[in-house]
């Protein structure tokens, strides 16, 4: 069977169009930061959505600590709940195009483990193992913050 030239460039048209996207998927869309951290590009909404959702994070953190503080397991898993991974369901595909894989997979480890904060009050887990969770949780936080800053581009 003889294939066609046209089927051959069509064949190498689309893994062109692979590799691109998966360069894209991988790094994202990218730049030199105003300080010594990398920018992430991103339209002013959807930077305004990253940010509204770690704004959340944050305000889940001290519903943890204050359900620690209280002895209210309820409010600690709620809060947690919260920030899983069901708060990360509806992103859109272009803007996760956008985000280099290493904030992807800090933002994702840090639902995880958000998730797993909510199952571990549920089950009673002692206080000071919920606070080492949380602990390590927020390394993440502090991790990505120190490494990317998103700038809102045209």
């Amino acid at each position: 069977m003889k294939i066609s030239k046209l089927a051959l460039a069509a064949i190498a048209l689309w893994l062109v169009t692979m590799t691109v996207i998966a360069w894209f998927f991988v790094h994202g869309n990218v730049t030199s930061g105003t300080d010594d951290r990398t920018a992430i590009v991103l339209q002013p909404s959807e930077r305004i959505m990253i940010l509204r959702e770690m704004r959340g994070m944050l305000s889940a953190t001290q519903g943890i600590l204050e359900g620690i503080n209280q002895g209210d397991m309820g409010l600690v898993a709620r809060s947690s709940r919260a920030a899983g991974m069901a708060l990360s369901v509806d992103v859109n595909p272009v803007l996760m195009a956008k985000l280099p894989m290493p904030f992807k997979s800090m933002g994702m480890s840090v639902h995880h483990q958000m998730d797993a904060l909510a199952q571990a009050a549920e089950t009673g887990t002692p206080t000071p193992e919920l606070l080492k969770m949380l602990s390590t949780m927020l390394t993440y936080c502090v991790g990505c913050h120190s490494a990317w800053q998103l700038k809102a581009g045209d």
